[in-house]
């Protein structure tokens, strides 16, 4: 816990600033990065860091979209740290800082009401333990259009197909008919023999009626029905060009490459679980006696975007991958699943699939979401060296981005310290910093012992000195308070350069 005098100057900094025309400038900080390969949370993809360009829209932890200025690459040997929460996992240097809650170990905060009073910090990753909460940020972005428009561009055999219309407006219909396809849809394209096709289990006739009605309401064609008894397996089939063209844009191909257009994703939260139920009436399961609920399906993409729609729902899923496997001979594809449980998160979801079950009162939530983000605890950390290249961005505005599991701030503790010398005494100085509650504190106390002292005086403050003033500092947040130091001594270097009193 902080002293009362590091809240008081964090809430109040005082010599908040850059000086012009300074005498003397300094700057320190820690450099942080990701793993190559740590996805990050574009417009409108998932990528890995090392993919991610200049201008790229990345999710920040205010859950808006903003532009990357800069991409850092850099060889690092060093620790590793693994953090790991039911969203996924993500590996970092030491010193990147995390928007999460430290819980103390005391009795109290083993219930959820007590954890729910704490406020969220950016805390370095090496200060993260298991069972700390990590904050994830709910997409604010909103965009409603009301249509869609469909390809009618006629080619050489498409005279054998039956025009659609060339709107298609965005309803809860079309929705959950976009759900089905995403779950258990596929499209066969050869000249002369291209359609829609929807795969369901015999049991599923609802389901199979269902598709058929819709297409019949929103393109105004009958599908085919066909029921494969040796398979256990109904099929309708949409002999169209045109819509096959338009769920081939729409989503891609091949139930790997599956995704949701990004302008469903930013679709109002309201509309958007008519395209959950689809989705999960296809890959989707329920256990009502537990009860519990979960989503399988092979696209990594398909797997983050349905985990946006849950969290934008107040859902707080559980997302994890089941490698690749061989069972009785057959092989099973690499597997990205989703698992609903808690007593609110369950809830609303058998809300939107229409579900009735008991839920019991004592279903115990480790975890809670809000309107702007979902506290997620953290289930492990872990280290390890690593020897290679390591990335990380510069953000516009919110300074942060989000991976697949953490909001992380675009730079670690980095400080900047100006100064103005008269008669060799800091007759002014001022300081930029971002970073956690102890990185702006001891600035501010650093700059206040430096205003008035000789430049060798300035020189000698140590961390010690800057921690006895602010009344203490845990042992964690130490290196904050050397950080202003070798910011400050870094500016009477500069000054001493630029006077010609350096050897």
């Amino acid at each position: 816990m902080y002293s009362k005098k590091v809240m008081d100057l964090f809430q109040n900094p005082k010599n908040v600033g850059e000086i012009e025309n300074a005498d003397g400038t300094g700057e320190a900080g820690n450099p942080v990065c990701l793993l190559p390969s740590s996805a990050v949370q574009t417009n409108p993809d998932v990528n890995p860091i090392k993919d991610v360009g200049l201008g790229t829209l990345v999710l920040s932890h205010l859950g808006t979209y903003n532009k990357v200025s800069k991409i850092f690459k850099r060889e690092y040997r060093g620790e590793i740290i693994t953090i790991k929460n039911r969203l996924g996992r993500t590996s970092l240097t030491p010193e990147h800082e995390v928007f999460a809650i430290k819980v103390p170990k005391q009795h109290k905060f083993l219930y959820l009401k007590n954890k729910k009073q704490l406020k969220p910090e950016w805390h370095h990753a090496f200060e993260l333990e298991k069972g700390d909460i990590a904050l994830y940020p709910i997409l604010k972005e909103l965009k409603e259009p009301k249509k869609i428009i469909a390809d009618m561009t006629k080619r050489k055999y498409d005279h054998r197909s039956k025009e659609i219309p060339k709107t298609i407006p965005i309803s809860e219909n079309f929705l959950r008919l976009c759900g089905y396809y995403l779950a258990e849809g596929y499209l066969k394209e050869k000249v002369t023999k291209t359609y829609v096709g929807f795969a369901f289990s015999i049991h599923e006739k609802e389901y199979v009626d269902d598709v058929i009605a819709i297409v019949k309401d929103v393109f105004g064609i009958e599908s085919k029905k066909e029921i494969m008894a040796a398979q256990n397996t109904i099929r309708v089939i949409v002999n169209n060009v045109f819509v096959a063209r338009l769920f081939r844009k729409l989503f891609g191909t091949g139930a790997a490459s599956k995704s949701i257009p990004h302008f469903m994703i930013l679709l109002n939260p309201g509309i958007q679980k008519s395209l959950i139920l689809g989705l999960w009436r296809g890959d989707g399961f329920v256990n009502e006696k537990i009860p519990r609920a979960g989503y399988c399906t092979i696209s990594y993409k398909l797997h983050q975007q349905i985990k946006t729609l849950l969290l934008r729902q107040k859902i707080i899923p559980s997302a994890y991958t089941e490698e690749e496997k061989n069972v009785k001979g057959v092989r099973h594809r690499r597997a990205y699943r989703i698992h609903v449980g808690g007593r609110e998160s369950i809830k609303k979801l058998l809300g939107i699939l229409g579900v009735c079950t008991k839920i019991s009162k004592k279903e115990s939530n480790d975890a809670w979401i809000d309107d702007d983000f979902a506290y997620v605890p953290i289930t492990g950390v872990s280290k390890e060296q690593h020897a290679g290249y390591v990335h990380n961005l510069s953000v516009e505005n919110a300074r942060t981005f989000v991976t697949d599991s953490l909001a992380v701030h675009n730079c670690g503790d980095m400080m900047k310290i100006t100064i103005k010398v008269d008669d060799n005494k800091i007759t002014n100085v001022k300081f930029k910093t971002y970073g956690c509650v102890a990185a702006i504190a001891t600035s501010s106390m650093t700059t206040e012992l430096a205003k008035g002292k000789t430049l060798d005086e300035a020189e000698k403050i140590s961390r010690e000195n800057v921690a006895e003033e602010l009344e203490g500092l845990p042992p964690i947040k130490m290196h904050c308070s050397n950080l202003a130091v070798d910011a400050l001594r870094e500016a009477i270097k500069d000054y001493r350069s630029k006077q010609g009193l350096c050897e």
